[in-house]
C-alpha cells in the first residue's frame, strides 16, 4: 500500500462513520499532495476510503476550498455572498483584479496567486470576508486590497 492509502486509514480510523465521514479531511490530505483534485487524486482517495469517486466528486464539488483546477501557490478567495455583496463585494474584486491584472477565476502568470469569487466563507457578520490561503481578512474594502496584496509572500 502506499502512504496516501496508509494516511487516509489513519484519518478515516478517527471517524465513528469511517468512510464517509472521513471524505473531506482525506480529500483536503490528497489536494496538499498534489496541488488541486485532479481525476486520477479523487480516485486515489475514493480506493482508500473504499467509496465511489462519484461520492468524493460531490464532497469536492461542495466545498470551495477543495480545487477542481490546478490553482496558484496562493489562493485569493472574495466572499460574494449576500452579506458580502451588500457591503461591496464586487469593488473588492474589481481591487484585487487590477491589482493582480486577471479576473476573478484566474491565475496570475507566474503561477503565484489565483483569485476567486466563491460562495461563503462563513463571516457574515465581518463583511467583506476574503480568505489568503487559510488566513481571513475580515470587513475587507477595495482600499485595503494593495495591503493584502503586498502582505503575500513580500507582494507580487
Amino acid at each position: 500500500m502506499s502512504r496516501f492509502h496508509d494516511e487516509v486509514q489513519a484519518i478515516r480510523a478517527r471517524y465513528p462513520e469511517g468512510s464517509r465521514s472521513a471524505a473531506l479531511p482525506a480529500l483536503r490530505l490528497a489536494q496538499e499532495k498534489h496541488g488541486w483534485l485532479s481525476r486520477q487524486a479523487i480516485e486515489e482517495t475514493a480506493e482508500a476510503l473504499d467509496v465511489t469517486p462519484a461520492f468524493c466528486y460531490s464532497v469536492a464539488t461542495f466545498y470551495d476550498m477543495l480545487h477542481l483546477e490546478p490553482v496558484g501557490k496562493h489562493t485569493i478567495d472574495v466572499c460574494t455572498n449576500l452579506p458580502c455583496a451588500l457591503c461591496g463585494a464586487q469593488r473588492v474584486i474589481e481591487a484585487f483584479e487590477s491589482e493582480l491584472g486577471i479576473h476573478a477565476g484566474e491565475t496570475t502568470e507566474d503561477g503565484e496567486i489565483t483569485l476567486r469569487a466563491v460562495e461563503c466563507l462563513g463571516g457574515c457578520g465581518y463583511a467583506t470576508v476574503v480568505a489568503v490561503d487559510d488566513r481571513y481578512h475580515h470587513s475587507v474594502r477595495a482600499e485595503t486590497v494593495p495591503e493584502i496584496v503586498g502582505g503575500i509572500d513580500g507582494g507580487t
